[in-house]
């Protein structure tokens, strides 16, 4: 699949959906390497990249393509890799260099089973690679994570604009289920303005003095001040784009907590719960960095319980129970790794936990 549709609702599945708002949104280069489940995102780019005489790679490994990314977007443009799971460990001390030098690197990360090679069903393991980082120092990525094919597509475009706005790598995180299924989904123009560059990129220095971008910081007083820098950013990135969708949370006396694909099961289960005559609400995360604590914990102040959903081993379950403080009781629901709870699965066992 090549073609680009632009203001047109069609089916299509989740990865053709990233890789066709990745190019509306501008991406200029692509490098890649392929691997299930996500290994559709540079198969359309590597026919639709070429054909709009854009910068594509299928690279020799992982490590080759997050560092391409990086060393293009040095130069400004808008660049993008994409992988899952294992893979994308190996790109953990690209992200951090890429944090360190303040980079617009966008990243798509398909999640599959783990840890290790695992295999290939859907997961939400990855949570914490994510959110926290498997490379060296203290640093953060802004995370999306969608929830639905169309989702999908506008966090695509969102993740390009948020990466150039605030100079910092963002993570699409999505996993194995929506990467393969298919929905309807509209295309419709990017709807950010593009962010000027001039000021950092390296262009060539022709008319101006020469400029560097690196990590190394020899003294110990200047890297601590860039510190407090970065996460002076990270707290007004924390202030203006953290982002939650919530059902019925008001009046609740149970609070689900669930992100990705995974909430959608759970939002079927709240209303089973509300026919029975259980006041069930949900608070889906949609960016896991910054993470919605505030809000999770002032409705933890008013229900009786909250309860968290994921397809992994508990990994959201720590940043919910550090946001609740203590004000209720958090339980987990969970499936380690595969199709998520089904809806009735989630009601039995929350009417259990209840």
């Amino acid at each position: 699949m090549t073609a680009v549709l632009e203001n047109k609702k069609v089916l299509m599945k989740g990865n053709y959906a990233i890789a066709n708002a990745a190019v509306i949104a501008g991406c200029q280069c692509y490098f890649g390497y392929p691997i299930t489940p996500q290994s559709e995102i540079g198969e359309f780019m590597s026919g639709k990249m070429q054909e709009l005489g854009r910068g594509y790679v299928s690279a020799e490994s992982e490590l080759a393509a997050i560092n391409m990314t990086l060393g293009a977007c040095s130069t400004g443009v808008k660049a993008m890799s994409s992988s899952s799971s294992c893979a994308v460990a190996l790109m953990q001390e690209a992200i951090s260099y890429a944090s360190a030098d303040e980079l617009p690197v966008v990243l798509v990360s398909v999640m599959r089973g783990g840890p290790g090679l695992g295999n290939i069903y859907p997961s939400q393991g990855d949570y914490t690679q994510a959110t926290r980082g498997g490379g060296n120092g203290d640093y953060r990525t802004i995370v999306l994570a969608p929830s639905t094919v169309q989702e999908c597509a506008d966090f695509t475009y969102k993740a390009f604009y948020l990466a150039h706005k605030y100079k910092n790598p963002t993570i699409l995180l999505a996993d194995g289920l929506l990467g393969q299924m298919m929905e309807p989904v509209e295309f419709k123009p990017y709807p950010y303005p593009e962010i000027d560059n001039s000021s950092w990129e390296l262009s060539g220095a022709k008319g101006r003095e020469a400029r560097i971008i690196r990590s190394y910081a020899p003294l110990e007083d200047p890297q601590c001040e860039f510190l407090d820098r970065l996460f002076a950013k990270y707290k007004t990135i924390e202030e203006n784009e953290t982002e939650w969708e919530e059902i019925g949370a008001d009046d609740a006396d149970v609070l689900f907590v669930s992100f990705g694909s995974t909430a959608r099961n759970v939002k079927t289960a709240a209303k089973l719960l509300r026919q029975k005559g259980i006041k069930a609400g949900i608070l889906r995360p949609i960016t896991l960095f910054p993470f919605p604590s505030k809000r999770i914990y002032e409705l933890s102040k008013s229900v009786k319980k909250v309860i968290v959903v994921e397809v992994n081993m508990g990994q959201m379950l720590e940043d919910v129970k550090l946001a609740v403080n203590g004000n209720c009781p958090v339980e987990f629901i969970n499936r380690g790794v595969g199709a998520p709870p089904s809806p009735e699965e989630i009601v039995q066992k929350a009417e259990v936990l209840l």
